[in-house]
């Protein structure tokens, strides 16, 4: 027989002594949040951080709640906390109980248009200075007199030497590798290609004291010495 003022239980949660129902041992409703648990299970477990025994009994609790409530989704069951968390999340989310939050300012359009292509740019000529003026003239006089005079390397390291001695300049002045890479090997071809024609049109009719080699290779270096005192 029931008494009027005997709650019924819920079967959810069945009756339980104040000392072993988890929810009255953490301080929360039946009904409260995730969040309002673990809230309250991290303030128990802090006030009990000198007791073990006291502070086992919250995690066991914690754990206790955490396993009812993933039995009741795995059953297909909807209990009373969730559907209590629904309620509370819908009154907050509708239009008249939230706040109409401040109009945030307008970010700027970037234009529609696509971003332009970097247009081919010549380099300016300005004669070099410093650390960059005497740098290749000691480097290209060096491989000169072993070109002409002592005649000591091949003639391809001796070009090659060159084209990193101007590539090292170039960069140092105008800070741009790949430009400073094109304009060196471009120098070296105009060069090569000078000192062809050169070969094929003089030598055969002037008795030049130099070698074939040497005639050939004297444009390039010329050139990439330009190059490395001149391009800016």
């Amino acid at each position: 027989m029931n008494h009027g003022n005997d709650p019924s239980p819920d079967p959810a949660h069945p009756p339980q002594s104040a000392a072993q129902d988890p929810y009255q041992l953490l301080g929360v409703a039946v009904d409260a949040s995730f969040d309002e648990i673990k809230a309250a299970r991290d303030a128990r477990v802090q006030e009990q951080a000198e007791d073990p025994i006291s502070r086992s009994r919250v995690e066991a609790a914690y754990d206790t709640i955490l396993m009812n409530r993933l039995r009741e989704r795995q059953q297909g069951k909807i209990s009373t906390a969730a559907r209590s968390a629904s309620q509370r999340e819908q009154s907050m989310s509708s239009p008249t109980a939230r706040p109409r939050p401040a109009s945030l300012p307008r970010l700027p359009q970037l234009p529609t248009a696509g971003l332009a292509r970097p247009a081919f740019r010549m380099p300016g000529v300005q004669l070099a200075s410093g650390r960059e003026l005497w740098f290749p003239l000691v480097v290209f006089a060096a491989l000169l007199l072993l070109l002409f005079v002592l005649q000591g390397p091949p003639a391809e390291l001796l070009l090659s030497l060159g084209t990193l001695a101007t590539l090292l300049n170039l960069q140092r002045r105008t800070g741009r590798f790949l430009a400073s890479l094109g304009w060196s090997f471009t120098l070296l071809c105009l060069g090569l290609g000078l000192g062809a024609w050169l070969v094929t049109g003089l030598l055969p009719s002037l008795a030049l004291p130099i070698a074939l080699v040497q005639l050939q290779s004297l444009p390039a270096l010329l050139l990439l010495l330009l190059g490395a005192l001149l391009i800016a």
